[in-house]
């Protein structure tokens, strides 16, 4: 047996000659560890797989399998595909292997299913599926870290689905650096990758992230794989996120949306009446938005409070939109509109704890700091749609009679949205459409 000896940045995987105080790619301070590394010695001959013509290559359109759980299938694509790698991220405890385990319960009805854990007993999995009422199918438990283990279980079973929870407490005993550590990380992916296009198995690793919300072994899964899905959520929200960030197989602006109950996480069938829920009526500084995630609208409630500042300097502060979005969007109303806003702390937040990234929700927060500011309520059952730019222009958004339809669904009467979509839905009769070219424009037209 040969030892090699090498230093690795436990941040960002750093492959470095020897040891520093301070990482050269990533800055990072005493995150260098020395790991050994044990080859087996011999012959260096090795025999190298033929490559082949692509006209050669021979596949049919294999079918996809279906979870049973339509906000999972969405964002997946259209269902599970055959042989893929899929990583589920998210902080710890915020519901990964909850959903884990009723994806075991709904496919191993008809499919065989290996749910494999570093982190509990059998017995542990077993009362977690008595309460999620899930019955045992072809569906076996493994309690196991080691990974040459688990290599041979999967290449003997050959599972339909399997599911490693979580990739953080694998190890391979060859190498010398505790599980969890970038060098333990990396390999075990690439063996459930090799194993996932070996056996035809799909394959689920679950990892957590790191207090900066990043996966541990930051962004070396992440490539490694077909599908990156992120579990978000708030602690002291019910409501849970699932979101594509990486899907070789599908669209990556696909979200699902769960409540997390006390028989597990059970899908939203309606998120925008949900996430409206307890919206006051006839209040300054509230505005509703029809945002975009995906193929799917959501209405959410866009809240705004400005009030006289005790500093020097006020205040900016903002959860669920982009603060820089949001500054710009004030210093606007300051030019073009006059507003009086350098001595006035302001806060915007997105109910619900939903994150805002689209620049279609600009108007809503644009009308959301001018109806506190003037203490004057938004226009009942509108909602407010539209890109605003640095001259105080509204401009056009995608997919808006999409929106304006969902708008409808839930009662909304009126719209304000840019001139030039209202002029493209003028066939839409279900609601009152109000078209504007600039903020004046809206500021006048939405406010009571």
């Amino acid at each position: 047996m040969k030892e090699k000896k090498r230093f690795i940045c436990q941040q960002c995987g750093a492959v470095l000659p020897k040891w520093m105080g301070k990482c050269p790619e990533c800055s990072s301070w005493n995150s260098i560890v020395e790991e050994m590394i044990v080859s087996p010695a011999g012959s260096t001959h090795r025999t190298y797989k033929q490559p082949v013509s692509l006209n050669d290559i021979v596949y049919s359109e294999e079918e996809r399998i279906l979870t049973s759980i339509g906000e999972l299938d969405r964002v997946l694509g259209g269902g599970i595909v055959p042989g893929s790698l899929i990583l589920v991220g998210g902080d710890p405890g915020i519901g990964k292997s909850t959903l884990m385990l009723q994806i075991c319960g709904n496919l191993s009805k008809n499919r065989k299913v290996l749910y494999i854990s570093g982190e509990e007993s059998e017995k542990q999995i077993k009362l977690r599926a008595d309460r999620l009422g899930i019955k045992n199918g072809t569906m076996y438990i493994m309690a196991e870290n080691n990974m040459d283990e688990i290599e041979a279980v999967i290449s003997e079973i050959k599972p339909d689905i399997a599911i490693i929870d979580s990739i953080q407490t694998v190890y391979f005993p060859q190498i010398s650096s505790g599980p969890g550590s970038v060098s333990q990380i990396r390999e075990a992916t690439v063996k459930c990758l090799r194993l996932a296009k070996e056996t035809g198995s799909a394959i689920f690793i679950v990892g957590h992230v790191t207090k900066e919300g990043s996966l541990a072994g930051p962004k070396l899964l992440e490539h490694m794989v077909d599908c990156v899905l992120y579990f978000e959520g708030e602690r002291y929200y019910s409501y849970r996120l699932l979101r594509a960030v990486k899907n070789r197989f599908g669209s990556t602006n696909e979200i699902g949306i769960f409540e997390m109950r006390d028989k597990g996480l059970a899908e939203v069938d309606s998120p925008s009446k949900y996430l409206l829920s307890g919206k006051p009526n006839g209040t300054p500084g509230s505005a509703v938005v029809c945002i975009l995630e995906g193929t799917r609208p959501l209405l959410v409630e866009v809240q705004a409070l400005v009030s006289k500042s005790g500093f020097t300097l006020p205040r900016r502060q903002t959860s669920g939109i982009d603060y820089n979005r949001a500054v710009l969007l004030t210093a606007v109303l300051e030019k073009k509109l006059g507003f009086i806003l350098a001595q006035q702390d302001i806060f915007v937040n997105v109910a619900g704890g939903i994150k805002i990234n689209e620049p279609g929700a600009d108007l809503a927060i644009v009308l959301a700091i001018a109806s506190s500011f003037k203490n004057r309520p938004v226009a009942e059952n509108t909602v407010i749609i539209g890109e605003v730019g640095l001259a105080g222009e509204v401009r056009a958004v995608n997919h808006m009679e999409k929106r304006i339809k969902e708008a409808a669904k839930l009662g909304f009467s009126r719209a304000i949205i840019p001139s030039e979509n209202a002029a493209e839905i003028s066939n839409i009769v279900e609601i009152k459409i109000d078209g504007v070219k600039n903020i004046r424009e809206a500021v006048e037209a939405g406010l009571e």
